[in-house]
């Protein structure tokens, strides 16, 4: 990750930082922790009404989903700031059923934010970051690189993310630009908010059946070890580390250890 202190030295001025879906509590973390090493962190949200600006720190409110609208948002996050350094694509819903009850409106949905969204805004710093030698860094799941049940639509979503970020590694490697990808667990980024709409579409860290829970600072404490250590894939957590392995040794072994832990909880 880029050193604020060497960048302040070069060019005069702190690294910027992006961080989509910037006013949830994984966000909000990773900002924090962002402005506290010396970057300006730029926030893009729907929502930012729940934050302060402060120095260092800029708000702008944008639905990704709306193709014209991100793409001013995004000219003015490099208007404003003149450059861009980290990227962090972290904005993202979840969506908790069975596929038998799945329509197809709602699966579009979940694709739109988690990855039609993320790979848009991704195409707008493309040159930006190649200016500055930055990092794209996507927000995926353990469900990014297992099964889970009940969740087809999100897991879909978070694997087409980590495979268009993991080809976009190999392109943008020449132009001395990083793509690293996170996979969080369970992070406590809603529990207590349990809104969930008749389509199974609910706010992300806010299901009941995980296990082994991360604060947001935690989560984002070690994202941001990884990213500096130049980790291409951050699982992050315990459980992530460890469906990371159990998965990659027996598929067929995850897939049982993880019906069985699901299957066994109340309705999430």
């Amino acid at each position: 990750m880029t050193s604020p202190d060497r960048e302040e030295r070069r060019e005069g001025t702190a690294p910027v930082a992006v961080i989509s879906g910037g006013a949830g509590g994984l966000g909000r973390a990773l900002a924090a922790a962002l402005l506290a090493r010396g970057w300006r962190v730029a926030v893009i949200d729907r929502d930012v009404s729940a934050l302060v600006p402060a120095s260092g720190l800029s708000l702008y409110t944008c639905d990704l989903t709306e193709p014209e609208a991100l793409s001013r948002t995004c000219a003015r996050v490099l208007a404003d700031h003149g450059r861009a350094d980290l990227v962090i694509y972290n904005a993202g819903i979840t969506q908790i059923g069975p596929f038998a009850e799945l329509d197809a409106a709602t699966h579009r949905k979940v694709f739109e934010v988690n990855y039609f969204a993320a790979m848009a805004m991704a195409g707008h710093f493309l040159q930006a970051l190649r200016d500055t030698g930055g990092t794209h860094l996507a927000i995926s799941s353990v469900a990014g690189f297992t099964p889970l049940l009940n969740r087809c639509a999100y897991a879909a979503s978070k694997h087409a993310l980590e495979g268009a970020f993991k080809s976009l590694r190999s392109e943008e490697r020449a132009y001395g630009v990083r793509v690293q990808i996170a996979a969080p667990s369970f992070v406590a980024t809603n529990i207590g908010r349990p809104e969930r709409e008749t389509s199974g579409i609910a706010r992300p860290g806010s299901a009941a059946d995980g296990m082994d829970y991360m604060t947001p600072e935690a989560a984002a404490a070690e994202i941001l070890r990884g990213l500096a250590r130049g980790r291409p894939m951050i699982p992050v957590g315990r459980v992530a580390r460890l469906a990371w392995w159990v998965n990659r040794l027996s598929p067929s072994l995850f897939q049982r250890l993880m019906e069985r832990s699901v299957s066994g909880q109340p309705d999430p």
